[in-house]
């Protein structure tokens, strides 16, 4: 195959993540599967990203996550200064065949508005479509423009605009799927886990009080904020309460933290984080909010975890209730179902990520999606 791809991560984390990093972590799993498919991927991310890649465009030393809940007047030109970057890449260049655009909100504003000059963008939508009404009900990208879902209930929710530009969804997926069922059955522990950051779309706050309710272990592990470990949280001292999610946690989720029954871990990563995951009865999913994507769901089932959840967002498209895990539409029977989940086999959740979940299952969807945008572009304007 003969494609040059521009990847659009952003500017906020590196590729791969030091930690938490979703859609980073979605990027650094999709990368070598286009390569091995013949495209050329040129990453704009970070410098200090590590993923290989034929080449990369970066305007940050490193990625400003740290930045990201100050105050808009602070942080505004982030995005633009590295989208500022993305586009003067294009502006110099004619071997861009397509742009994969990963950036919230900004990526997608600026890349329509290149019009024509534009190559054709396939603009990944990862987060919660209600946001940006303004943004997302007015957008026309022309023949040039057009987005993906990562699930069909995250699109089925989308404004009409934003929906006459899409070319459909592609579910997520995940390395631990790889072979997933042909690993051995891991031993379980009497724990269940939360995993992912913590902030109240997330339910974390309720997943600890089912916890304390039927009495069954629960490990807490993912971010507060920007602060990755108990320690560093601790040590930030009153001034960490103007982050939106440190409130929640002290507010919400902290009064229910004994370290014994409850308790929150911090970022996990690497082997450590799969250990816990694949050593959990359940992975718990409290949702308040219409989860577009599940990253963490995927991994739990490639792990042999089976999930329990509010069925909200794409968790009816991922998870067949009564055989890889237990959904319900109210938040009071999730304790029943905690309590429930250890009858269900970890081997079915496995034999089902590895048939939809791998990272090979992602890259052929995508390269199919690239051809159908290709398809509907006129020919770029040739640069100045």
């Amino acid at each position: 195959m003969s494609l040059t791809v521009l990847m659009n991560a952003g500017p906020w984390l590196s590729v791969p993540p030091p930690g938490y990093g979703g859609i980073e972590n979605v990027i650094a799993t999709l990368v070598p599967e286009l390569r091995r498919l013949g495209v050329r991927v040129v990453l704009a991310s970070v410098d200090s990203s590590t993923l290989p890649v034929d080449e990369k465009i970066a305007v940050f030393d490193d990625g400003q996550f740290h930045a990201l809940q100050r105050p808009y007047n602070q942080v505004c030109g982030i995005s633009q200064a590295h989208l500022g970057g993305v586009v003067r890449a294009l502006h110099a260049r004619d071997d861009i065949d397509l742009v994969h655009d990963h950036v919230e909100a900004v990526g997608l504003a600026t890349l329509a508005a290149m019009g024509p000059q534009a190559p054709p963008v396939l603009h990944t939508l990862h987060w919660d479509l209600a946001k940006h009404p303004d943004l997302y009900g007015n957008l026309d990208g022309g023949d040039r423009v057009r987005v993906n879902g990562v699930s069909a209930a995250q699109l089925a929710r989308a404004p009409r605009a934003l929906r006459e530009h899409s070319v459909g969804h592609v579910h997520l997926s995940t390395p631990l799927a790889v072979d997933a069922d042909r690993r051995p059955r891991p031993d379980k522990g009497d724990y269940v886990i939360i995993l992912g950051r913590i902030n109240p779309g997330k339910g974390q706050d309720v997943g600890a009080r089912l916890a304390r309710r039927v009495g069954v272990p629960l490990v807490l592990a993912g971010p507060v904020g920007p602060y990755h470990r108990p320690q560093d949280l601790a040590a930030a001292g009153d001034e960490a309460r103007q982050n939106p999610d440190v409130r929640f946690f002290y507010d919400e989720v902290a009064p229910h933290v004994d370290g014994d029954l409850v308790r929150w871990v911090g970022t996990v990563a690497g082997q450590e984080r799969d250990d816990l995951l694949a050593g959990a009865r359940a992975s718990l999913f409290p949702l308040r909010w219409e989860e577009p994507g599940g990253t963490a769901v995927v991994e739990s089932l490639a792990l042999g975890t089976p999930v329990v959840a509010t069925a909200r967002g794409c968790l009816p498209e991922l998870i067949e209730h009564g055989r890889t895990g237990l959904l319900t539409a109210d938040e009071d029977d999730l304790a029943d179902l905690l309590l429930a989940a250890s009858v269900l086999d970890g081997d079915e959740c496995r034999r089902e990520a590895a048939t939809r979940f791998t990272p090979a299952v992602m890259a052929r969807a995508y390269v199919g999606l690239y051809e159908k945008v290709r398809q509907t572009a006129t020919r770029p304007l040739q640069p100045a």
